[in-house]
Parts: structure tokens; sequence; C-alpha cells
């Protein structure tokens, strides 16, 4: 997102939460931690694609990015490939 309107603000805030408030710690650092370090880089395409991935259950995302279940078609891709890497996840000690 190259210019950040108000709305778009709006909205990644509601991706950030819906990112960090997934029902298992697990999960929220998984996802919410990817949201915090790549969401700046993505276009249009990339936040509409996770927005449409976060509303998935957190067991399906969790094995697509740890490779013990098939990603769907509509989720593979460089996005994915991303979050399979697991690097991005910082748990405070």
């Amino acid at each position: 997102m190259s210019e950040i309107t108000s709305q778009g603000l709006a909205r990644l805030a509601r991706l950030k939460f819906r990112a960090w408030h997934r029902g298992t710690r697990e999960a929220d650092y998984m996802i919410g931690c990817f949201f915090d370090r790549f969401h700046a880089e993505w276009s249009e395409v990339e936040i509409e694609l996770f927005e449409t991935m976060i509303e998935e259950e957190d067991v399906d995302i969790m094995a697509w990015a740890l490779g013990t279940q098939s990603i769907p078609e509509q989720y593979r891709g460089p996005l994915m490939d991303r979050m399979m890497k697991l690097d991005y996840v910082d748990i405070p000690r």
C-alpha cells in the first residue's frame, strides 16, 4: 500500500488484531509475528490474501506453515512460502 489512508490504517489495525488474537499462544506468535514482520511490504493483493487466510482455522494455517498439511491452491505462492520459513517468530522470554 503505497499511500495509506485512514481507512487503510484501520484495515491494518483490524488485521493486526486478528493476527494476534487467534485463540492459542502458538497461533498468535506464528500469525501475529508474520503480520508484524511483513505487512508493510505487502501489495494490495497480498493484504487481501492474508485477510482471507486468517479467516481459516488456526490449526489449518499452522499445518500449512509447518508443512504437515497440503496447502489449498488459493493460498499457494510467495506469501505462504514466506510463512513456511518460520524465521520471523520472535517468542519473548
